[in-house]
């Protein structure tokens, strides 16, 4: 469905997660549950490039370039095509699809698709593998069954029958005692031009969240943060979730770079971006 892409650092890539296994681990489940734990602890998510109005580019050269030398993040299409990569250079067999996001919506109406998540094909089964939903990614691979409520390191999860045409499954995380949606997908294959014309909506489109709002988040072990706007959230398996408003750009810039891991970007229109932020 890609073409496979042998073009990766690895070794950039392993020192940038903090893998410290054999320099080419085995395809197998094993390998598959640590990279997918450390990547989303280390590369964080952010929108910052389509605020400051940078393009965000989608080639695996200019995806290394920021989230791995750079030490920056990215969203849904950087993350994944980075992690596919990865996984098919290690000889993982990896599918790319699409899914319509339903986290955070109220209304009926059904939304675009506009993330992207990867299957993984193993001995043992068929994986949803995903390290690019915000303050929901994913820690580990889930097997794509329905009904099976299936833990991870940062909390439970489930795959539901989406039923209608076509058919396909619903991601949901259990938040607080309830099943919540996260989105809804089916395995009609996408390749890399749908993700670029995705990735051109989500990042122009006047509407588009990403445009006028900052979104940031990382997971670390036993925690979540994220950022929305000024609005801190952390939320620890132990000690619950905590907000916290940030007042000004320094207390920005500051929780951007400890709780979120970012190396902000060289770019004179960044502070003003951040005093933008309603």
């Amino acid at each position: 469905m890609n073409a496979h892409d042998n073009s990766i650092d690895l070794a950039a890539y392993f020192e940038r997660i903090g893998f410290s296994g054999p320099a080419r681990p085995a395809p197998t489940l094993d390998t598959l549950r640590t990279l997918h734990l450390l990547h989303p602890q280390t590369i964080p998510f952010e929108n910052l490039d389509v605020l400051i109005g940078r393009p965000v580019r989608l080639d695996l050269e200019s995806i290394q370039r920021k989230l791995v030398a750079s030490r920056r993040g990215g969203y849904c299409y950087e993350h994944n095509l980075l992690f596919r990569s990865v996984l098919q250079t290690l000889g993982f067999r990896v599918r790319s699809f699409a899914a319509r996001v339903l986290w955070g919506r109220e209304t009926p109406e059904m939304p675009a698709r506009t993330h992207m998540l990867l299957l993984v094909d193993l001995d043992e089964g068929t994986f949803v593998t995903d390290v690019g939903f915000g303050g929901m990614t994913l820690s580990a691979p889930l097997a794509l069954q329905t009904g099976l409520e299936q833990i991870t390191p940062h909390g439970a999860f489930r795959l539901d029958d989406a039923g209608g045409e076509p058919s396909g499954f619903v991601l949901q995380a259990l938040v607080n005692g309830s099943w919540t949606r996260v989105y809804r997908f089916d395995l009609d294959p996408q390749y890399d031009v749908d993700y670029e014309m995705a990735n051109h909506f989500v990042s122009t489109y006047p509407q588009s969240i990403f445009l006028h709002n900052l979104l940031a988040a990382r997971l670390a072990p036993g925690k979540r943060f994220g950022l929305l706007n000024r609005r801190l959230s952390v939320h620890d398996e132990r000690e619950g979730s905590d907000h916290r408003a940030l007042g000004n750009v320094a207390d920005l810039r500051r929780t951007l770079e400890n709780e979120i891991g970012i190396r902000l970007p060289d770019s004179a229109g960044l502070d003003a971006a951040l005093a933008r932020l309603p």
